[in-house]
Formats: C-alpha cells, structure tokens, sequence
C-alpha cells in the first residue's frame, strides 16, 4: 500500500527539498540560492531512484513540483511562493477525490485497481470494494482539505519560513494517517477480483479449444 504512493523514499524525497529550502532561506533570506539548493537536491534524489531502477513516475514528480515553485518563487521574488505549486495541487487532488467519490468512480480505485490486478472490476462486480474505495478517497479528501485550510492563511498572512515550517511539518503525518485509513476499509472489504488470471484463464481456455479443434480436423 505505501509503495503504490512512492514509499518511504518518495516521503523523503518529497519533504527534504521543502525543508532545504526554508532552511537556506532562514540562513541567508536569498531567494534564488535557496531554491537553487532544494532544486538540485531533488533532481539528485531523481537520478540515484533512477540509478536505482525506480519508476520514472516517481522519480520526476518530485522534481517538477519543486522546479515550479523554485521557477515560480525566483520570478515573483515572494519566497512563499516556492511553495504554492504544491499548495494548489494539494487543493486540487483533495477537490478531485471528493468529487469522484461522490460520483460513484473513486479516485483511489482508479489508482489502486491495477496494483490490486482488479482494473476497475470493483466499479461493478465487487460493491464492498468500491464501498471501501468510496470511503478511503473521502478520507483523502477531508484530510487534504484540512491541510490546505491550514497552509492556505498562513501563506496569505504568514511569512515564508513560517509557511515552510509547516509545510515540511504537514508533509508526512498527513499522508501516513490516509494511507493508514485506506488500508482499514480495504482490510475488511472483500477480495479484488484478479481479472488479469480470468483474462490468462480465458486465453487459456480459448488455446485447448483451437488444439482440441485441430486434432479434430486432423481425424
């Protein structure tokens, strides 16, 4: 389950270029070195997950969402700007698992179902899942929210070292307190339906049928 969300590498690789910088910028209150330095920092975490043979998914989010608020804080010169990228998207994935759960097509099942080899089987053949799935993108939805609606004052009354202070502060704990919720409601929902071994069983059935067919055809 964490390792569909990047793992304990991919909590690290996400908060240590947020903490850099509001520590550079603490120091010395220069804007392009601090996030030169949280740049820099990221995209070497980028190339050791690749030496490493890590998923290109995660090896380069981290780096976009810090070169955006890297780019973005240098060219408005507001320090707490750095950090707005992430913010926004925060918003926008909280607003995104609120909406699909309310339609009927949670976020998270999208996201997990070919991990669990179920595609989006649980959509119409499995409801206690797509009940559990409902359950855990409200959870991810709420606590994201809650997050913004405290990042989001402070970044329009704040100053930057407090804004980055609870940034790196709201960057974990969050995110293990959802993962930790999804894998409740999975736990006690049913099993995923493994439709890649139906498909394999399918092939497999359809392969004895043509051989059974040709053996005929030969006699």
């Amino acid at each position: 389950m964490l390792d569909a969300f990047g793992g304990a590498r991919g909590m690290v690789e996400t908060t240590v270029p947020g903490l850099v910088f509001v520590l550079s910028y603490t120091i010395n209150r220069d804007i392009h070195v601090s996030a030169i330095a949280a740049l820099s920092l990221s995209a070497l975490m980028a190339v050791l997950r690749l030496l490493g043979k890590g998923t290109l998914k995660h090896a380069f989010g981290g780096v976009f969402g810090v070169a955006f608020g890297a780019v973005f804080a240098m060219m408005s010169g507001d320090a707490k700007n750095f950090y707005l990228p992430g913010m926004l998207y925060t918003l926008g994935l909280a607003v995104a698992y609120l909406v699909t759960a309310a339609a009927g097509v949670p976020l998270l099942g999208i996201v997990l179902g070919p991990l669990f080899r179920e595609n989006m089987s649980w959509r119409t053949r499995n409801p206690g899942r797509k009940k559990a799935y409902t359950k855990a993108s409200y959870a991810w939805g709420l606590v994201l929210l809650a997050k913004s609606a405290i990042t989001f004052p402070i970044y329009l009354w704040g100053d930057a070292t407090q804004l980055g202070w609870l940034r790196v502060a709201l960057g974990i704990p969050p995110f293990l307190l959802c993962v930790y919720l999804t894998w409740i409601f999975l736990a006690k929902a049913p099993a995923p339906i493994d439709v890649f071994a139906e498909m394999e069983a399918q092939e497999e059935r359809e392969r004895a049928a043509e051989a059974a067919a040709e053996a005929d055809s030969a006699r």
